[in-house]
């Protein structure tokens, strides 16, 4: 039988457990299973209207449906487009910012200011960059001297994705190179200096000391980048509405566009469930390839 100190420190540990524990069910759980219970009904905004079971036939329309498999491929281009440039750069800047040097803090300031801008402001402020008489559209036409004309960056459907990827990437790097400066500063510099006696330097001892040690980290940063890219919307809807031509329609902004535009709300959350199992995809990817090492 537990003794009575032990019981009252559990007691103690749920007490301050459960506000955090009602909360998420509030906001995380009951809605899940809602939306399970609402994939199985065909229904639409009228909470009124009594549901009809309908079983498993949105889950067929689901695996039938031409569109799915169409955002699902430009959600998951999304996330390839952005996933290795923003490891790769953010890796790049923390071993860039990660120096002893005069004025180091205020470019490590620098680089983290687009985390704290609101995606909002972002997203209003790349629009007019990329508008055909914006600014970078008056410096292509100044630097070609008007013989190459202007480009449809939100409005051609070539251009469209890549652009609004940037504008993710801009706001994403400063972020994930905090991640890593936490790493490369937890890495002893008696490592660097034995890998010196032995030959490594420049840029051979991050491959030969840094990679390794930051493995972790790696992998930490592509997993949340990665359900991050597969999760995005605000820069979809605040520039481009999923256009021109389905270009930029990722699977969020179609769930939003089959609950709020088109009212099916039930088959909504059948295409939610199906982006929550990718996302779970990529969380398991994450717990399967984790390490004893502490992260951050």
């Amino acid at each position: 039988m537990p003794s009575p100190r032990r019981l009252r420190g559990t007691f103690t540990a749920w007490a301050f457990l459960t506000p955090a524990l009602v909360l998420l069910s509030l906001s995380v759980l009951i809605p899940a299973l809602m939306a399970l219970l609402l994939s199985m009904t065909r229904t639409g905004l009228d909470v009124s209207e009594p549901l009809r079971f309908i079983g498993l036939e949105n889950l067929r329309r689901l695996l039938l449906d031409p569109i799915f498999y169409r955002v699902l491929g430009t959600t998951l281009l999304y996330l390839v487009g952005v996933v290795p440039p923003i490891v790769l750069g953010s890796l790049a800047l923390a071993v860039l910012v990660n120096r002893a040097l005069p004025g180091m803090h205020g470019f490590r300031a620098a680089f983290y200011t687009p985390v704290l801008v609101s995606i909002v402001v972002a997203a209003i402020a790349f629009r007019w960059l990329y508008a055909e008489n914006g600014l970078l559209n008056g410096w292509l036409v100044a630097v070609t001297g008007g013989r190459l004309p202007a480009l449809g960056f939100l409005t051609d459907p070539r251009l469209a994705l890549p652009s609004v990827m940037l504008v993710t990437l801009w706001k994403g790097l400063g972020y994930y190179m905090v991640i890593f400066l936490a790493g490369l500063q937890g890495i002893p510099a008696e490592l660097y200096e034995a890998a010196a006696l032995d030959g490594s330097t420049g840029w051979r001892r991050h491959w030969d000391i840094t990679l390794p040690l930051l493995r972790p980290y790696l992998t930490l940063v592509g997993v949340i980048s990665a359900i991050a890219a597969t999760k995005v919307f605000e820069e979809v809807f605040l520039m481009t509405q999923g256009g021109p031509a389905d270009s930029t329609r990722t699977l969020v902004y179609y769930v939003y566009d089959l609950a709020f535009s088109e009212l099916e709300i039930s088959y909504a959350c059948t295409v939610g469930l199906a982006l929550f199992l990718l996302v779970m995809l990529l969380t398991a990817f994450r717990l399967g390839t984790g390490s004893e090492r502490p992260l951050i």
